[in-house]
């Protein structure tokens, strides 16, 4: 696992990057619900959430993005494809992505063979698919369903069902290195982007370590903007909220 990101000085920032996988999610019969709690979660722990990626049951694109991603960034999180059908091929798409073998788990196999014997359940062929993982793969704890999710060097592998994927990673926030928490400004303008994008702008060049965005909104036949500004030094980031309440002020004049 890199120490810090490629082209990254400053230690102190810790990067992320996602991976939503299903076929589902593309067609829309699924709504994607991981990529968000990921992204609440790990900016309250001061890990930069970077990209997120969603690629189809297609292996290719699954290796492609994993091996894009760790290059780049501290950690990935990928959710889906570990369930017990033949199109959930996560564990061998990641397993190829760092040239390792994948086979069934012996462990995963005793905690599954437990579960479903005390359940009075078959351990079906298709259920011990989901014991299959990278040799040398470390378990996930899933203390809903119990079939573990995987990490293999900087990559976490988790369910796709937001339920078990939010208590995986549960487990996995203490073991993550974290960074920097960015603090947050959100300043209510009543101006649409077009009357305060060139000014915005300057702004922004004046503060180049704080980060300003622009949403803009529109109800009724009107526009306004929210502008959030995020940063780690709180100085500073008063005085860019400071500089954006006083753009309004001069626009209302």
């Amino acid at each position: 696992m890199p120490s810090k990101t490629a082209g990254n000085e400053d230690s102190s920032i810790v990067t992320a990057a996602a991976v939503v996988i299903g076929d589902e999610i593309l067609s829309g019969r699924i709504r994607e619900k991981n990529a968000g709690h990921l992204a609440a979660v790990l900016t309250a722990i001061g890990i930069d959430l970077r990209e997120v990626r969603i690629v189809g049951d297609d292996e290719a694109a699954i290796i492609e993005a994993v091996n894009a991603l760790r290059a780049r960034n501290n950690y990935v999180f990928t959710s889906g494809g570990i369930g017990p059908t033949h199109d959930d091929i996560t564990a061998d798409a990641i397993a190829k992505a760092f040239g390792l073998p994948c086979d069934h788990d012996p462990q995963a196999m005793k905690l599954l063979g437990d579960h479903y014997a005390q359940r009075g359940i078959e351990f079906t062929e298709a259920r011990k698919r989901m014991a299959r993982m990278p040799e040398g793969a470390v378990h996930i704890d899933n203390p809903i369903s119990k079939a573990p999710g995987f990490v293999v060097g900087n990559v976490h592998v988790m369910a796709g069902v937001p339920a078990v994927f939010q208590a995986m990673l549960d487990n996995v926030v203490p073991t993550l290195r974290t960074g920097r928490v960015l603090l947050s400004r959100s300043v209510h303008c009543p101006f649409g982007e077009g009357m305060i994008g060139e000014t915005l702008g300057k702004i922004q060049d004046d503060y180049p370590d704080i980060a300003i965005g622009s949403y803009p909104k529109y109800d009724s036949g009107k526009f306004w903007t929210d502008i959030v500004l995020r940063g780690a030094d709180e100085a500073r980031l008063d005085a860019a909220a400071a500089a954006v309440g006083a753009m309004i002020a001069a626009l209302q004049a």
